[in-house]
């Protein structure tokens, strides 16, 4: 097998545990030429020439190799792939996830830049570096033997593979089949599109969160925004509201949350509204208008550092808009699902955002990501999801 020496003047990360090398780590004197090709396993050693791991190397790419595994006796081949993801399978039965979940969370499961999601007897995958994509046929196979499912679908249609020198892609990976799926979440049915929605075609890291919510709910009158297909509405509707209002600019988003709260017997009370979130917000703190609870579920604001300050600024500036159309005593639900706004940073946007409101208020719930995405210390990237629930006085 090829290998990768890294330089002798950088950081333990790898070392430690991290399963990134990047470009600038790698030794690339003449007497260290890889000869290995974009996409190729590879074994990766220190400067003094201890093994450190096996990955999949990527010339092309910032981050040259991605670690699969310390073991060097592991060899990486289709029964590699088998037990993983059976692992990973066991382990979210063992937490409590058995009908939908994310069943491989990339390096978080030791699988870089791999992406499964189960939804009940249907699978979605991403493969988003070019040694991942390599194995697909190994992980369609896995995934045949370990489930037998009704239908597996890709959904390889994001910019990122172009960084890895692949085109965006997405299809079949089995018989085709019905891409229009109902799943069940925490009692309530939901539509899912698996083939045309965000991602994989739902939000399943918000799981838990939408359970989260129940109790606040009941007997409220409860705005959302940003509600793409209403998973949180139509879950406030069902926990109790007196009435829910769901804002989203996409007609198509809209169309689904109708459908899904018909679903569900809710279309008296849950209402949705195509407009500018961030305008209509606006709009409305200027009135009388006010809720009993307020719910935020943004898109990601920034996957740049570069660009972090202005992140910042309009988290502060849509929770603060959230606050004010909060009845006294009500409560405002935010999220937030940029990886680089860390925890401690996003609690601060918060309390930043309070002052600002002239509102005082108090911590109810504070989640990540449901915990079939796993988090991994000192890989923030994992810990991309931040969920709050503060009450409003």
């Amino acid at each position: 097998m090829k290998s990768i020496i890294l330089n002798k003047n950088i950081s333990r990360r790898v070392e430690n545990g991290h399963p990134w090398v990047f470009d600038n780590e790698v030794n690339k004197g003449k007497e260290r030429d890889t000869n290995a090709s974009p996409g190729e396993i590879v074994e990766v050693y220190s400067f003094d020439k201890k093994y450190i791991g096996t990955g999949y190397y990527n010339p092309q790419s910032q981050i040259s190799v991605r670690l699969l595994t310390r073991d060097k006796n592991e060899a990486i081949n289709d029964d590699f792939f088998y037990k993983r993801i059976q692992q990973a399978w066991q382990y979210r039965q063992k937490i409590g996830y058995t009908e939908n979940c994310r069943l491989i969370f990339g390096e978080a499961d030791d699988m870089p830049q791999l992406i499964i999601d189960k939804f009940n007897d249907y699978f979605v995958i991403q493969t988003l570096a070019l040694g991942m994509d390599r194995w697909k046929p190994a992980i369609v196979k896995a995934l045949n033997s370990l489930f037998t499912p009704k239908g597996i679908y890709e959904r390889n249609d994001v910019p990122v593979r172009e960084l890895e020198g692949m085109e965006q892609q997405k299809g079949f990976l089995s018989e085709p089949f019905d891409t229009n799926i109902i799943i069940n979440e925490n009692g309530i049915k939901f539509n899912v599109d698996i083939a045309n929605g965000q991602k994989t075609g739902y939000f399943l890291d918000q799981q838990d969160n939408r359970k989260a919510i129940q109790n606040i709910v009941k007997g409220a009158d409860v705005l959302g925004a940003f509600c793409y297909t209403g998973s949180f509405e139509i879950s406030a509707g069902f926990y109790g509201a007196k009435s829910v209002l769901g804002l989203d600019i996409s007609q198509n988003a809209i169309d689904m949350c109708n459908k899904n709260a018909a679903l569900n017997g809710l279309e008296n009370i849950c209402r949705f509204e195509c407009v500018n979130a961030f305008d209509v917000l606006k709009t409305w703190t200027k009135e009388t208008r006010r809720w009993d609870v307020v719910m935020l579920d943004p898109p990601s604001f920034t996957k740049s550092r570069g660009t972090i300050d202005k992140a910042v600024a309009g988290y502060k500036e849509i929770n603060l808009r959230g606050m004010k159309l909060v009845k006294p005593g009500g409560f405002l639900v935010t999220s937030s699902c940029t990886n680089l706004v860390q925890p401690e940073l996003f609690l601060d946007i918060i309390q930043m955002a309070a002052k600002d409101a002239k509102r005082k208020i108090r911590q109810v719930v504070l989640n990540a990501q449901s915990a079939d995405h796993p988090i991994i210390r000192g890989q923030e990237y994992t810990h991309y999801l931040k969920f709050l629930i503060v009450q409003v006085m």
